[in-house]
């Protein structure tokens, strides 16, 4: 029977056109759930994956509010060309304590998994409030009233403990000192500078992010949420030199 023919059947029976739906239902969300069982053989287990900063965390809030996801991928795939342009390819564990996953293909901008350190903060700056000051032939719209909004950071232990609670590893510490944190990473000559190195690590930035050190903003929040794309982790540049390694060996 051909393909038309068999249609048209089932078109006239309608417990065999449900029955035909839930097969082909089934045999979809069987191979969108099956791989799920092996996730934790998928996810790399490395030592140096750390926790986003009450600050990060705020501004990745901030960056997810703005849609900038709508334009900009975070993941870099394994096509030979997306690796030249924006280095190693992405790894699962990038990407373990992000909720939700900002993973995607969608780029009327650049992918911005390894964004961090690329440029200077004031390139930032500059940047998100007038994209074409720094590249003129830029579609991006504006975001100069970041620089304006003062950060609201009182709530930043909440959301530090709903992050926990879908697995990401913040301490009763962390949880506890979210705002003094988020306050102490802009402002380094602040008390509350120690705090932020000790829970989050040495090699945490700490600076004035917007270049006002008078006050805290949303814009604050967002360069330190782009300043540690890519840096959670050096898995990915591990495994591309071994990689590398391997090959040349060969």
């Amino acid at each position: 029977m051909n393909m038309p023919k068999l249609h048209k059947k089932l078109e006239r029976s309608a417990i065999g056109f449900v029955v035909a739906i839930i097969v082909v239902a089934s045999i979809g969300g069987f191979v969108e759930i099956a791989p799920l069982f092996t996730i934790n053989e998928t996810v790399e287990d490395v030592p140096d994956m750390r926790v986003y900063t009450p600050l990060e965390l705020a501004g990745r809030n901030i960056y997810i509010r703005e849609g900038c996801y709508a334009c900009h991928s975070q993941m870099i795939r394994t096509l030979r060309d997306e690796v030249e342009r924006y280095g190693p390819y992405s790894l699962a564990v990038e990407s373990s304590y992000d909720h939700p996953m900002l993973w995607g293909s969608k780029r009327t901008g650049p992918d911005l998994a390894r964004l961090g350190d690329k440029y200077t903060d004031a390139w930032h700056v500059a940047h998100l409030i007038n994209p074409r000051d720094v590249v003129p032939q830029s579609v991006m719209p504006r975001y100069g009233w970041l620089m304006k909004n003062s950060l609201r950071i009182d709530d930043l232990s909440n959301h530090l403990a709903a992050q926990r609670a879908v697995g990401v590893p913040y301490t009763d510490a962390m949880i506890a000192n979210a705002e003094a944190d988020a306050y102490g990473q802009a402002h380094p000559n602040s008390s509350r500078a120690e705090g932020v190195a000790e829970r989050y690590g040495e090699n945490t930035n700490i600076r004035v992010f917007d270049g006002d050190e008078e006050r805290l903003t949303e814009m604050d929040a967002l360069v330190a949420y782009l300043q540690i794309l890519g840096k959670l982790t050096d898995a990915a540049h591990v495994e591309a030199a071994e990689r590398l390694e391997e090959n040349h060996g060969n």
